[in-house]
Order: C-alpha cells, then sequence, then structure tokens
C-alpha cells in the first residue's frame, strides 16, 4: 500500500528526530539517576523504579491514545499538545522536593512525550513512500540509539554535578521544533468520531494493578488486574461504539504475532537497559558520570549501523533483519550474564549486541507492521504497535527490579559470573530464554518469506 502523499516534506524527518534525541535522552538520563534518587529517598529497587516504570505505563498508553486520535485530528496540533504537555511536565519536576512531586512531574512529562514516538513512528508510515520507508525508519533508529548513548553521559554529569533535578531542563529544548511541524506537516481538516475514555481507563487500571502486583505482591491485586483486563476485553468487543483498540486490527493476518514478537523483545531490550545502570553502580562501584561513559560505547554502536538496519531491511526483507536481531540480542544476553561483576568494558562491549539488535528490531518490525495495514488504520495500528513495546519495558523494568530485591544472596547459575553479581546474571540469562523463544517464533512468521515488498491489505 502506498500511503505517501504529495504534501510530504522530507525535512519533517529531522525534526521528528530532533524531539526523538530528547524525548530518548529523557528516559536514559534518569536511568542513569536511579541510584542517586533511590539513596536520597532511602527505597528499594522496586520503589525507584517507578520512576522509569510509571513513565513507561503512561508512555505507553499515551502513544496509542496520540495514534488513536491520530486518525482524526491533524497531526500538527496533536505534536504541538504533546511538547507543551511534555515540558509543564519538566517545570513541575525541576522543583520537586519529594518523591511524590517527582512521579507527578515524571508522570505529565510522560503524558505529553508519549506523542512523540507515536507520531515519529506515524509520519512515515503514512507519508513516506512504502520502497523510502525502511532507510526513514532506520534513521529514526539511529537517532533513537544515538540519544540513548549520549543522555547516560548527560545525566550522569549532570547528576554528579548538580543535581537529578537539572535532568529535567533539558527536555525544554523540543519547544523548538513546534514552528517547524506547524510549518512542514501538511494540512489536514479534523474527521469525525469518538473516544473510548471507558476503554483506555480499564485497560490502564489493569495494567497499573499489575505493576503494582510485581512491586508489592499484594495478593488481590493480581486478580483485580485479571478482572480489568477481562472488562476491557469485553468491553471492546461488545459495549464500545469506537473501541480504544480495534479488535478487526487483530484480524489482520500477521499483526498479532508482530505484536508478540516486538513484546518478547522490549521485554528483554528495555527491562536490561534500566538494570545495567544499577548494576554497574552497585556492584561496579561506577559514579554516575562513569556508567554514562560505560553505556556509551554501545548506544554508539547502534547509533553508526541502526540505519543500516533499515535500509537492509529494504533490500533483503524485514524478516532477514528481524532474526539478525534477535541474533544480537541473544548474543549480548548471554555475555552479559557471564561477565557480569567482572570489569565495565565487558559490560560495556556486551551491551552492544544487545543495543544494536534492538535498533534493527525496531526499524524492521516497524517497516514491517505499516506495510500490513490499511490507510484508515495505520494511527491506531502503529498506536497499538508503541503501546505494546513500551508497555513490555515498564513490565520487565519492574519484574527485573523486584526480582534484584528478591534474590540477594542467590547463586549464580552461570559459572563464570561473578558471586557479588549473582542476582543480575541470573536475570539476563533468564532473558536470554525468552530471546530464544522469540527466535524460534521470528522462525514460524517470516520461513520462506524473502523480501517482503508485498502490499498491506487495501483499504
Amino acid at each position: 500500500m502506498e500511503t505517501a502523499t504529495k504534501d510530504f516534506n522530507p525535512k519533517v524527518i529531522w525534526a521528528i528526530c530532533f524531539i526523538l534525541l530528547f524525548s530518548v535522552m529523557n528516559v536514559t538520563m534518569f536511568n542513569i539517576a536511579i541510584p542517586s534518587i533511590a539513596d536520597e529517598f532511602s527505597l528499594l529497587h522496586s520503589e525507584v523504579s517507578w520512576v522509569t516504570t510509571g513513565y513507561s505505563i503512561i508512555y505507553a498508553l499515551g502513544s496509542l491514545t496520540y495514534g488513536k486520535l491520530a486518525d482524526r485530528f491533524p497531526l500538527k496540533r496533536l505534536i504541538t499538545i504533546g511538547i507543551v504537555t511534555f515540558c509543564v511536565g519538566s517545570i513541575v519536576g525541576f522543583f520537586a522536593q519529594t518523591y511524590a512531586m517527582l512521579l507527578v512531574g515524571r508522570f505529565i512529562q510522560s503524558a505529553g512525550a508519549s506523542s512523540i514516538p507515536a507520531l515519529a513512528m506515524l509520519i512515515p508510515a503514512r507519508l513516506v513512500p512504502q520502497a523510502q520507508r525502511g532507510k526513514a525508519l532506520g534513521t529514526i533508529a539511529s537517532t533513537i540509539a544515538f540519544a540513548s548513548g549520549i543522555g547516560p553521559i548527560v545525566g550522569g554529569f549532570i547528576t554528579g554535578a548538580v543535581s537529578w533535578n537539572y535532568l529535567f531542563l533539558i527536555s525544554l529544548g523540543t519547544l523548538l521544533t513546534v514552528p517547524l511541524f506547524l510549518r512542514w506537516l501538511p494540512k489536514e481538516n479534523t474527521r469525525t468520531g469518538t473516544f473510548d475514555l471507558a476503554g483506555a481507563a480499564l485497560l490502564g487500571v489493569g495494567v497499573v494493578a499489575l505493576l503494582l502486583a510485581i512491586t508489592n505482591f499484594v495478593w488481590w491485586l493480581p486478580i483485580a488486574s485479571a478482572v480489568f483486563f477481562i472488562l476491557f476485553a469485553l468491553w471492546i468487543r461488545r459495549g464500545a461504539k469506537d473501541p480504544f483498540i480495534q479488535p478487526r486490527l487483530f484480524r489482520i493476518e500477521g499483526v498479532l504475532t508482530c505484536l508478540l514478537i516486538t513484546f518478547l523483545s522490549g521485554t528483554a531490550a528495555f527491562g536490561i537497559m534500566i538494570v545495567i545502570p544499577t548494576l554497574l553502580a552497585d556492584v561496579n562501584g561506577l559514579s554516575p558520570i562513569h556508567v554514562g561513559f560505560a553505556l556509551f560505547p554501545a548506544a554508539m554502536s547502534a547509533a553508526l549501523l541502526g540505519r543500516y538496519g533499515g535500509k537492509l531491511a529494504d533490500r533483503r526483507g524485514n524478516g532477514f533483519v528481524v532474526s539478525l536481531a534477535q541474533g544480537g540480542i541473544l548474543t549480548g544476553l548471554l555475555l552479559l550474564s557471564s561477565v557480569s561483576g567482572h570489569g565495565p568494558w565487558m559490560i560495556a562491549a556486551s551491551m552492544a549486541f544487545v543495543s544494536i539488535g534492538f535498533s534493527f528490531m525496531q526499524a524492521s518490525i516497524t517497516n514491517h507492521v505499516s506495510g500490513l495495514l490499511p490507510r484508515e488504520m495505520i494511527g491506531i495500528g502503529m498506536g497499538t504497535f508503541t503501546l505494546v513495546n513500551f508497555l513490555s519495558g515498564s513490565i520487565s523494568g519492574a519484574v527485573m527490579m523486584k526480582a534484584l530485591d528478591e534474590s540477594a544472596g542467590a547463586s549464580a547459575v552461570n559459572p563464570f559470573a561473578a558471586e557479588a553479581a549473582s542476582g543480575f546474571s541470573n536475570v539476563f540469562l533468564a532473558m536470554a530464554a525468552l530471546v530464544l523463544l522469540n527466535l524460534w517464533l521470528v522462525y514460524r512468521t517470516f520461513r520462506g518469506r524473502g523480501v517482503d515488498r508485498r502490499p498491506a491489505v487495501q483499504s
């Protein structure tokens, strides 16, 4: 399906990359600051993880919300609202003096920042020709990887030199892009439709209850989470006129499987990005700035090679690149399990495989999913993809941090790991097993497909 419009301005891709730089840095900077925040407010690993997992919940639900709204409202209006909200949260967070106020600032930030990944994936899917889409998505993936690399260094420097509060100020740079989007995005008319607030609320409460169950182990929370998920499923199937997630989306061939592959990949990769700074700080004794420098090579490797993942997908097919990506993530996890507690340079080298693999994965699976969707479902389809992506990160981050709290004193399964880092090593090994399962699913999904240039379902 060709979804490009004659009004598309290629410069908008560079504006997308600019705001993604700040959006992704906002995540990776705070990953570095987590040990410092935990020390300042005397928090456990599982408690301080809400700085990232709570952010990710709203990020995920907001991404789907913006994707849904993009089917009705002009893109330039949505991106403007998102950027302004993002900056309001940044100001609130900067003046936070308590952990509760810090979380309020992060959550407001996330409500606005969630517009950025949703529309960053939607704009190429809707406006860029299919033959060039892989290249555009590869450029975006490289930007994400670069921001992942520079974010820890900036975060470590600011946290060590001043305070974590000043990390919030960096995000104000996104305001510079508002006039660019207003000028470069094509003019669109508002379309009729409704928004399923009840469905969004049911899904949101279910996810929050699930994460609270993981971090607190209160017996009734898993039951409450399951009830809300069941109510959500019944609502979108039978009650909602225009449901928050369209059930017919999952009837498009290949979509459900690709969402599962995305979830499993995000569970492994996003969670590791949260855990590694804690490993380097608690076990290796690195300061925030040195943690940033340790993570920098891996992210920069992904930034330099990420754009080639999109080009490779255009030439060899999305299935080939997805398989290659899973192999890279698996290799990195096995290495991390083996070198946990050893030299930081070993951990940095192992992380490169995960970062490069995940960058390739993002570009290729997004390219594939966008090609499966009819035009009228691209907004909600890409929003659902982003929802699954970030929900996997929030859930895995909470699970891994809780596992670290509970595994104190446990022996390492991997004989090569240092005993002081046994809990970290076991977590990495468990994630490697998950990626093995995902490799099998990728093989079953893309087997014998070759270069995938088939058109999507026609609208």
